[in-house]
């Protein structure tokens, strides 16, 4: 390999493993180095020169990931987007906000508020993902059912293709219909078609003030009712559903009593605008008429920020509580009316397959998406433990594909699913994916692997 561009950049061993892998903990990073650009000058420069060099870059933001996006483990180059944090442009008239790609999400998020509007993207992992990072994978999170996803907010991005190419796309405007909007194409593409370098987020005006619902329900044929129920009486913002095993996990791990006295099989946090709390009155009643069916077996209003906070910790504190079973975990979706049947079918496909596994269900239910975290028994290798979730993934994707559901709805494909396109998507949309790939990136060498297999690409 040539000597690497004039750019700050590390290669100890240290630094090596600390970028070369996301939350995933599957392979083994082992990166040749990492490099940390500072404009999107450098970037046209690194990409030059790995065409040259026939070297493969691998983009890394937060990496927050949980699919093997971001993963160095074939010698690749890491290009970190760390040392880019500028923001370029706060406009509050459109109102909307460019900033550099390493730009961390929840810096966006407080700029936003200091200048009295909001962005309403919002998860778990904001505080560490940066903003390119956060494109490249269209992030969602915990108000989708609101707000959307990344996409929606997206106005502008300026990209360096593989063949070193700078695309200014869409350059922030609200409105145009000149042709393809090639933005949409980076969304969610994993940084296999171009290096983000800057990225306009649109950005809205502060919701009013909000309260929560703590629900226990009686089964999961009681979600979709209540779901309905709520969402008809309320106006929502988010329906974040949890297993008793989360609750079990969350309240070990934190050493909290859960503040419902009843045991249920399911609960949910349920967010509503509640201005002056002038909805109480209204949730109470939605709460009285879920009770009187069945459907809801306890429940708890909060009273102040404070209570509310500490009710989302039930459902927020979950990743963070099993982090240390090595779960493998998958966030699909399917339409939301068949969320209970869906999930039901896919306990028992699990039971069957692996009855000793503990299996720990959450997720953003209100957009139809359940994340399946299977907990890696204590004895068991890592090993070991991924050998088993690879025999039983194709058997979980092809009840997916049977529900014309996704198998993944927010955490990408990268390393982890790449194998497992063709089940859920047509070999005529995977061959013009290629297509798509080669045409941004004919030397291959933005991230390769990761959503499409290298060898399909020859």
């Amino acid at each position: 390999m040539s000597n690497l561009p004039d750019l700050d950049s590390l290669t100890d061993e240290k630094s090596l493993a600390h970028y070369g892998c996301d939350w995933t903990r599957f392979w083994q990073p082992r990166p040749r180095a990492v490099v940390f650009p500072r404009s999107t000058d450098d970037v046209v420069k690194l990409v030059t020169w790995a065409r040259q060099d026939n070297a493969a870059l691998v983009p890394s933001g937060g990496r927050t990931g949980l699919s093997g996006g971001a993963v160095a483990s074939n010698g690749e180059v890491v290009v970190s987007f760390e040392k880019m944090r500028e923001t370029i442009n706060l406009d509050e008239t459109e109102p909307s906000m460019t900033v550099q790609a390493g730009v961390v999400v929840g810096e966006v998020q407080r700029a936003a508020d200091d200048a009295g509007l909001y962005y309403p993207v919002d998860w778990a992992a904001a505080a560490s993902s940066q903003a390119g990072g956060s494109v490249a994978t269209n992030a969602g999170g915990i108000r989708v059912l609101r707000y959307g996803m990344t996409r929606d907010w997206v106005r502008g991005l300026t990209v360096v293709t593989g063949s070193g190419e700078i695309l200014e796309l869409n350059r922030g405007l609200i409105k145009n219909n000149a042709g393809l909007d090639l933005r949409h194409l980076m969304v969610g593409s994993e940084g296999t078609l171009g290096l983000i370098t800057e990225v306009t987020f649109g950005l809205t005006t502060p919701p009013p003030p909000r309260s929560v619902l703590l629900l226990a329900f009686a089964s999961v044929d009681a979600i979709m009712p209540a779901f309905r129920a709520l969402r008809t009486g309320l106006d929502l913002s988010a329906f974040e559903f949890f297993d008793t095993a989360s609750v079990g996990h969350v309240s070990r791990h934190a050493n909290l009593d859960f503040p419902l006295e009843s045991k249920a099989p399911f609960y949910a946090v349920v967010e509503f605008d509640d201005p002056g709390e002038s909805c109480q009155e209204d949730a109470l009643a939605v709460f009285e008429k879920l009770t009187e069916q069945g459907h809801v077996v306890d429940g708890l209003i909060s009273q102040s920020q404070a209570q509310a906070d500490e009710m989302w910790h039930w459902r927020e504190a979950i990743s963070e509580s099993i982090a240390g079973r090595t779960p493998y975990k998958n966030d699909l979706s399917v339409r939301i009316s068949a969320v209970p049947e869906f999930l039901r079918e896919l306990e028992q496909l699990v039971d069957s397959r692996y009855p000793d596994f503990e299996v720990v269900w959450f997720g953003h239910i209100g957009d139809g998406n359940l994340h399946m975290n299977v907990l890696k028994p204590e004895d068991w290798s890592v090993e070991d433990f991924r050998s088993a979730c690879d025999r039983l993934s194709p058997a979980v994707f092809e009840l997916v594909g049977r529900y014309r559901g996704s198998l993944s709805a927010e955490h990408g494909v990268g390393l982890l699913k790449r194998d497992y396109l063709g089940l859920i998507k047509s070999a005529a949309e995977i061959d013009l994916m290629r297509s798509i790939k080669r045409a941004f990136d004919p030397h291959g060498i933005l991230n390769p692997g990761k959503m499409l297999s290298i060898d399909a690409m020859r």
